[in-house]
């Protein structure tokens, strides 16, 4: 199994203008009341309003410095609540405060956790490679589905088989997981939940299952990353999910361009903050780019347009979008012929740590074994290389 994803760069604008009809008035007063003047200083959350230019408009989230009349398209911040005027005294100034629930300020880093994956590519035991490497977290691929139920990969459900035992490894050996739900390929709990509650309910019998504190919602190919539908069903289990388990990290993981998102990514992200989901990091896959030689170079730049989109969503500062982002790579030869050496992933390690991204991660430790001119396997790289180095390259993160 691939981590592979199709690249689409689409510009698409949506957009919508909210008619108000006028009743004819015999004096000024009978007119709607224009809430107070917007101001750039003021901090405005859900539900407050403001006016500018003779139209009341109400924030549908937390935001500064975003005027309401370039700002309110269907998936921006403001709502265009009509004409006003009149003389009726204005609603109560919003707050000039933080609001009490913005965005974390900061994220949380986390362990390197490489994946690994118990039902395919000659899977090690966790013991060797945690022993060898330092190594002490791994995320678990893949959570499928059957029905709106959440099984493991080729398997009939959560517990008592391959992925179950190899979690119990990992734990006795002081180690920690988290699972991944989703990927290239197969029936995933996205499109079969057709709620985000019934998706929420089925991610909670995972985190359950096993005692989670983070889960990994891989987002990929046309029937979850590009289905707008199943995006925001995603998004609304996940808020779910964080409202009922405020400990446990929501991760999500998706494709890029070596610049940053593409047009799904940055829906992805607008739509993260549009419907609150808290998300807690956001991680990319730079590679299967389409041939790219410098990976480092693709890294890099998909990362700091990342970093640049999460400022513009959120407000964040450089350090607060750094944590907040990750890093899931692919060691050796990609899907696409690309080469990501031993150094590069040091050099793209030594990236990720001194910005204090949130996570950073590779596909796969199946894959962490030397085999120079192998091409792209799934139990080795592809290149000359020791076993397990970029999973020892990773531990240092």
């Amino acid at each position: 199994m691939k981590l592979k994803r199709k690249l689409f760069i689409g510009i698409t604008v949506a957009t919508t203008a909210a008619a108000t009809a006028i009743i004819p008035m015999t004096a000024s007063n009978a007119a709607v009341a224009c809430a107070a003047a917007w101001s750039s200083s003021a901090v405005y959350t859900n539900g407050n309003s403001a006016s500018q230019s003779g139209h009341n408009y109400t924030a549908k989230w937390w935001t500064q410095n975003e005027s309401p009349a370039t700002h309110s398209g269907q998936w921006d911040v403001w709502a265009d609540n009509g004409v006003c005027g009149g003389t009726t005294p204005p609603t109560t100034p919003p707050t000039t405060t933080p609001p009490t629930t913005p965005p974390p300020s900061t994220g949380t880093k986390m362990a390197s956790a490489p994946y690994i994956y118990p039902g395919w590519g000659n899977p090690p035991a966790p013991s060797t490679v945690m022993n060898a490497t330092g190594i002490r977290a791994f995320t678990m691929a893949f959570v499928l589905a059957n029905g709106c139920n959440p099984v493991w990969d080729g398997e009939g459900g959560l517990t008592g088989g391959v992925h179950a035992s190899t979690i119990a490894a990992i734990k006795a050996a002081g180690g920690s997981v988290v699972p991944s739900i989703g990927g290239w390929s197969g029936n995933k709990l996205g499109p079969a939940c057709s709620t985000p509650e019934a998706l929420a309910g089925a991610y909670q019998k995972v985190i359950d299952a096993f005692g989670l504190q983070a889960i990994d919602i891989d987002i990929e190919n046309s029937d979850e990353f590009e289905n707008t539908v199943v995006q925001d069903r995603i998004l609304g289990a996940l808020k779910i999910i964080k409202q009922n388990n405020p400990g446990v990290k929501t991760i999500l993981t998706f494709g890029t361009s070596p610049t940053g998102p593409n047009y799904y990514g940055i829906r992805l992200i607008t739509q993260a903050r549009a419907l609150g989901a808290n998300i807690d990091i956001f991680t990319q896959m730079p590679f299967d780019f389409g041939g790219g030689s410098d990976m480092y170079g693709a890294t890099v730049g998909a990362s700091e347009g990342l970093k640049n989109q999460l400022k513009t969503t959120f407000g964040y500062t450089d350090a607060q979008a750094y944590s907040h982002m990750g890093i899931s790579g692919m060691n050796g030869l990609s899907d696409q012929q690309e080469l990501t050496s031993v150094d590069t992933w040091t050099r793209i390690r030594d990236y990720a740590k001194n910005n204090n991204l949130a996570r950073f991660t590779f596909w796969a430790v199946n894959r962490d074994r030397g085999c120079a001119g192998g091409g792209v396997v799934s139990d080795c790289s592809g290149i000359a290389q020791p076993d397990w180095e970029f999973t020892r390259i990773s531990a240092g993160f």
